[in-house]
C-alpha cells in the first residue's frame, strides 16, 4: 500500500533512475528475451531501489498477470508442503507469485477450484494429484498454461511431473525382503479420480508391490488393505492387516501419512516397532525423521518436483508447446522403523 502523500512509482521512474527506456523496463518485468544480462541487472535494481510494484490488474489488461496457480488436493499432507517450498523457491528469481487453493476430495470441488483460478485469470496452473480425467485437464490445459504432478499419463497438451513411484516401491519391498520379512503387508489409496488406473501412483505402488511379492514366491503371503493415503486410513488399515493370521510382520504402508496412522495402531496393539512389527512409507517427510518416530521411507525429492513444476510452467507460458514429462529418481532412507524379523 502506498503510505499517504506518498506517490506510487511508476514504470516511468524505473526507466529513469535506471537510465533505461520504458519498453526496456517492461521487457525486464515480463521476462522476455533480447534484454541483456547488464540492463536486467540494471532494471531489477532500480526496481529494488525504488519499491516498485507492477499493478496486477493492469498487467492482467495487457495479457499477463504474473501470477499462476497451484492447486493441491489438501494442505494436510506434509509432502504437499515440500512441492511448495520448491516451487516458491524457483519462483524468488522471476516477477511471478503463485496462489494456492485446495481441490477437495471430489471431482465436484476440483473443477470448482480449477474455474476459481481460471476467472482470476492466473497465466498457468500446476495441479497435484487431481482427479479429474485426461479429457478435462487437456480442456483446461488448452485454454491455460498446465503442468500435472503425480500422474503417469502422457499428453501432448501438458507438462508432467511425477517419481519413479514403480522404483519406489521396488526400494522398500527389497529392503524389507533383505531384513528377512516374508508376511509383508501393504496399504493403498482409494479415491474419486477418474485417470486410467495404472497412471495412479498408488496403483503403481501396490501393483510393484505385489510384483516383487510374487517374484521372490511369496504370493501366497501378499495382503492388501484398501484405505486412505492420511493418518485415519493408515491406522484403519493397519488395524485390518495386524488382526489377519498369521499377522504380516512388516507393513509398508504407500504414503508417510498412512504410515503415521499405521504406527499408532501397531503401538495400540501391544506390538513394538521394529521388533514385532517393522513399518515403513513413502515421501519421506520431515516429520518421518523426527527421533519419535524414525520412520524408513521413500524420498522423491518434493521440492524438486515443485521447483521443476515452475520452470516447465513459465516454458509453457513463454510458448514452448512440446509437452515434457520429469521423472525423479526416488531413494530409500533407512531409519528405526525397519529391522530384522524375529
Amino acid at each position: 500500500m502506498v503510505a499517504p502523500g506518498r506517490r506510487r512509482v511508476t514504470i516511468a521512474d524505473v526507466a529513469s533512475h535506471a537510465q533505461v527506456s520504458v519498453t526496456a523496463v517492461s521487457k525486464v518485468i515480463r521476462n522476455a528475451y533480447g534484454v541483456s544480462p547488464a540492463m536486467r541487472e540494471r532494471v531489477r535494481a532500480a526496481i529494488e531501489e525504488l519499491g516498485y510494484r507492477p499493478q496486477a490488474a493492469a498487467r492482467g489488461m495487457r495479457g499477463r498477470t504474473f501470477t499462476i496457480g497451484l492447486m493441491l488436493p489438501h494442505i494436510r499432507n506434509p509432502f504437499f508442503a515440500d512441492i511448495v517450498d520448491g516451487l516458491a523457491e524457483y519462483l524468488q528469481s522471476t516477477d511471478y507469485q503463485a496462489f494456492m487453493i485446495q481441490g477437495g476430495a471430489t471431482r465436484k470441488v476440483e473443477s470448482r477450484a480449477v474455474d476459481a483460478l481460471m476467472d482470476r485469470q492466473v497465466d498457468g496452473i500446476i495441479m497435484v494429484a487431481p482427479l479429474a480425467s485426461k479429457a478435462r485437464l487437456e480442456e483446461v490445459a488448452r485454454e491455460k498454461p498446465t503442468v500435472v504432478l503425480a500422474r503417469h499419463e502422457r499428453s501432448s497438451y501438458y507438462d508432467t511431473v511425477s517419481d519413479d513411484d514403480e522404483a519406489g516401491a521396488e526400494l522398500v519391498v527389497n529392503h524389507l525382503l533383505a531384513l528377512g520379512h516374508r508376511r509383508i503387508a501393504h496399504i493403498t489409496h482409494q479415491d474419486d479420480s477418474q485417470a486410467r488406473p495404472s497412471d495412479l501412483l498408488h496403483n503403481i505402488r501396490a501393483a510393484t508391490y505385489e510384483r516383487v511379492m510374487r517374484e521372490h514366491g511369496l504370493a501366497g503371503e501378499i495382503a492388501v488393505a484398501k484405505s486412505f493415503y492420511h493418518e485415519r486410513g493408515g491406522y484403519e488399515g493397519a488395524r485390518e492387516l495386524l488382526s489377519r493370521s498369521p499377522r504380516p510382520t512388516a507393513i509398508f504402508a504407500g504414503a508417510d501419512q498412512a504410515a503415521l496412522g499405521a504406527l499408532a495402531a501397531v503401538h495400540e496393539a501391544g506390538l513394538a516397532v521394529p521388533a514385532d512389527v517393522s513399518v515403513a512409507g513413502y515421501d519421506n517427510t520431515h516429520l518421518a525423521a523426527l527421533p519419535c518416530i524414525d520412520l524408513t521411507s521413500v524420498d522423491q525429492d518434493g521440492a524438486v518436483m515443485g521447483g521443476a513444476a515452475g520452470k516447465l510452467l513459465l516454458e509453457r507460458i513463454e510458448g514452448r508447446t512440446s509437452a515434457v514429462r520429469f521423472t525423479v529418481t526416488p531413494t530409500l532412507v533407512v531409519r528405526g522403523s525397519t529391522g530384522p524379523t524375529t
